[in-house]
């Protein structure tokens, strides 16, 4: 009873500081690679502080910054702990909890970019973005010429056109949003598009598809570190899962065959923000009841507000786009 009082207390004094001081913090730079070691990958660091997000919007949209050490993140956590642990509330941080907190969160922050975005590029302000909006270095004649080459105009328009749903040639907040966050898109011809030019890649032959071989050597162990990660079970064998997924049994897959797999070979912050939830539980659950007490988050305090994942540098598909 005096520890849930003690508790009270604090809460409400750091919601008093939370609206009387700004005190910079940027974060503690500490890496956590495990993630990163286990998968085989590198996954971009997640640059968000959930707390800061919710007070922010509490707040009117007001900056909110706080001291480093141990009583700002235990503070933190105290005031997390209530929003994580959805009605009905039993005192426990389910990971069903954990992941649909964490998904709210980047799906936030991909709709806060596209806003942005879109008032940048949206010249008329009609509300859309065209082609030419969002991609003017290309005159009427590169657009008719129609070149396919990687970052040239007939690339682009291909993906521009997968996202236009409406087809009106302008795209819509949501179609947008699409368009720029590619492996978070749940339109079926985006992720085809995303999945041949991956696979083109890993196309040895040139035919278009994946072999046995090419599939073995390039794709199967990704899938393998991702679904054992994600389940905690044994993957299926690479032959197991080729023909489990060469649906016409031509012994070849191709990018449709793939879109059953592919937030695994395209995961976007959406995956990332489910699997930063698999590692918290991981991380923090001692009693490994599948929950997080209060008392286990702070055990594991720095799990929540280190930085998981490490910066990527690559040339990957997502950096043009």
């Amino acid at each position: 009873m005096a520890k849930a009082v003690a508790y009270s207390l604090l809460t409400a004094a750091f919601i008093v500081i939370l609206m009387l001081c700004r005190n910079n913090d940027r974060g503690r730079d500490n890496k956590y690679v495990a993630l990163n070691r286990r998968l085989g990958i590198k996954i971009p660091k997640l640059h968000f502080d959930p707390l800061v997000t919710e007070f922010e919007r509490r707040a009117g949209g007001n900056e909110f910054f706080m001291d480093q050490g141990k009583l700002n993140m235990t503070l933190r956590l105290m005031v997390l702990f209530p929003l994580l642990d959805e009605p009905p509330k039993d005192g426990l941080v389910s990971f069903e909890e954990l992941e649909a907190w964490n998904v709210k969160q980047a799906r936030d922050r991909l709709m806060q970019r596209t806003r942005i975005e879109l008032e940048y590029y949206d010249k008329d302000k009609d509300g859309s973005v065209s082609f030419k909006e969002y991609l003017p270095q290309f005159s009427d004649e590169d657009i008719e010429k129609n070149k396919m080459g990687h970052g040239e105009a007939g690339w682009w328009k291909i993906q521009f056109t997968n996202a236009d749903v409406d087809r009106n040639e302008k795209l819509s907040f949501s179609e947008f949003m699409e368009f720029l966050n590619p492996e978070d898109s749940n339109n079926t011809e985006i992720q085809k598009w995303l999945l041949a030019e991956k696979a083109r890649r890993m196309d040895y032959t040139s035919d278009g598809k994946l072999n046995i071989d090419e599939f073995r050597d390039n794709v199967y162990d990704i899938y393998k570190n991702y679904i054992e990660f994600e389940t905690g079970g044994q993957a299926p064998k690479p032959e197991e899962k080729f023909f489990e997924l060469d649906l016409n049994k031509d012994k070849a897959l191709d990018a449709e065959e793939l879109l059953p797999i592919f937030h695994y070979l395209n995961p976007g912050e959406l995956s990332h923000a489910k699997y930063f939830s698999h590692h918290l539980i991981r991380e923090a659950d001692d009693n490994k009841d599948g929950k997080l007490s209060l008392e286990e988050m702070f055990n594991h305090e720095e799990s929540f507000y280190g930085s998981l994942f490490e910066e990527e540098d690559d040339n990957d598909l997502h950096d043009e786009l």
